[in-house]
C-alpha cells in the first residue's frame, strides 16, 4: 500500500489528471445529479428532504464503494504488479494537486495579461462564488483561498486517507467530498437536502484539516515566507467561517502571505456576509498565487513524508 501511495503521489505531481480518460470524480458527479434529479422536491417537507439527502449519500457511497472494491479485487485476482499499478492508478485519481495548480496558473497568467474577464471565467472554474464582479485583485485573492482550502480537501485530506485504509477509503473521501461541493450549499434549494452530505464532509475533514494547517505552517517556513505570521493569524482567525474547517488553512496561508482573504462573497447572486481572514495591507498580486500553489506543494511532499513513516511505524 505504501508503494502505492507514493508511486500514485508521484503520478498526479508529473501528470494529474489525463483528461483524454474518463475521471471516477466526474462520474461521482453524474451519479449525485441522476439522484438528486429523482429524490430532491422542494415541496416535500424539511424532514423528508432531509431523509432524501441521506438516502443519496448512502447510495453513492455504497455504489462507487462496492465499485472500487471490486476493481481492487479483480486486479488483485491478475497478478500483484496489476493490483499494483489499480492502486496507483487510483491514489493517483484521488488527489488533485497538479491539476488545482494547472487551474490557479491559468488565473495568475490571465492576470498578468491584464485579461480580466479571462481571469473571471478561468477562476470562476475553482471557486464556487459568483466572479463577474470581481475586480482584478478580488479575482487573485478567490484563485489564492482556492488554492488554500483545496490544499487540504483536494491534497492532504485524500493522502490521510489513502495512508490510513488505500484506494478504498480514498475514494470514499472524494465521493463525500465532491457531494458536499456538489449539494452541500447552505442556500435555498439545498438547505435540508445537502445537509447529510455537508455534515459527512465536515467531520471527515476535521483532522485533516488541522493537519494541513500545520504542514503548511512548517512549510511556509521552508519557502521563506512569513510562518510566524501564518501561526499568528491561524490561532487567531482559524475559526472566521461557517464551515469549521475551511478557515484552518485559509488563515496559514492569509498570515504567510501576508492577505486578508474571505470577506463577503456574492453566491447564486445574492451577497454574503463573511468576516475577513488575515490583516489588510499589502494588495494581493498574481504572483501570490504562485507562492500559494508552492506552499500547498511543499505542505503535501512533508504529509506524504509523515504518513508514509507513520504507516511504517504503526502497521
Amino acid at each position: 500500500m505504501i508503494k502505492a501511495l507514493v508511486i500514485g503521489f508521484v503520478l498526479d505531481f508529473l501528470i494529474g489528471d489525463p483528461t483524454f480518460l474518463p475521471h471516477p470524480v466526474r462520474l461521482v458527479g453524474k451519479w449525485i445529479s441522476f439522484l438528486e434529479g429523482r429524490l430532491l422536491n422542494l415541496e416535500d417537507s424539511p424532514r423528508w428532504q432531509r431523509r432524501k439527502g441521506a438516502l443519496l449519500v448512502f447510495l453513492v457511497l455504497l455504489l462507487f464503494g462496492l465499485g472500487t472494491e471490486a476493481l481492487l479485487r479483480l486486479a488483485s485476482s491478475r497478478s500483484p504488479v496489476v493490483l499494483l499499478m489499480t492502486r496507483s492508478i487510483l491514489t493517483a485519481y484521488c488527489l488533485a494537486a497538479r491539476d488545482l495548480e494547472r487551474a490557479a496558473s491559468k488565473v495568475r497568467r490571465a492576470l498578468e495579461r491584464r485579461n480580466l474577464q479571462e481571469a473571471r471565467e478561468s477562476v470562476s472554474m475553482i471557486v464556487g462564488r459568483d466572479t463577474d464582479r470581481l475586480n482584478e485583485e478580488e479575482v487573485c485573492k478567490a484563485a489564492v483561498e482556492s488554492v488554500a482550502e483545496s490544499s487540504c480537501d483536494g491534497v492532504i485530506a485524500p493522502l490521510f486517507y489513502l495512508a490510513i485504509g488505500g484506494p478504498l477509503l480514498g475514494m470514499l473521501y472524494k465521493c463525500a467530498n465532491t457531494m458536499d461541493s456538489m449539494i452541500g450549499y447552505r442556500n435555498d434549494r439545498y438547505r435540508y437536502f445537502g445537509e447529510a452530505a455537508a455534515r459527512l464532509d465536515d467531520v471527515l475533514n476535521f483532522i485533516p484539516a488541522r493537519l494541513s494547517a500545520a504542514l503548511m505552517i512548517a512549510a511556509s517556513f521552508l519557502l521563506r515566507l512569513d510562518a510566524r505570521n501564518a501561526f499568528r493569524i491561524y490561532r487567531r482567525d482559524h475559526d472566521k467561517h461557517a464551515s469549521p474547517n475551511s478557515a484552518h488553512t485559509e488563515s496559514v496561508v492569509a498570515g504567510a502571505l501576508r492577505l486578508q482573504l474571505a470577506g463577503d462573497a456574492w453566491y447564486f447572486g445574492k451577497k454574503v456576509r463573511k468576516p475577513t481572514i488575515g490583516d489588510a495591507g499589502k494588495e494581493a498580486e498574481p504572483e501570490d498565487i504562485k507562492k500559494a500553489c508552492r506552499i500547498m506543494y511543499v505542505a503535501a511532499g512533508l504529509g506524504l513524508v509523515l504518513l508514509v513513516g507513520l504507516r511504517v511505524l504503526l502497521f
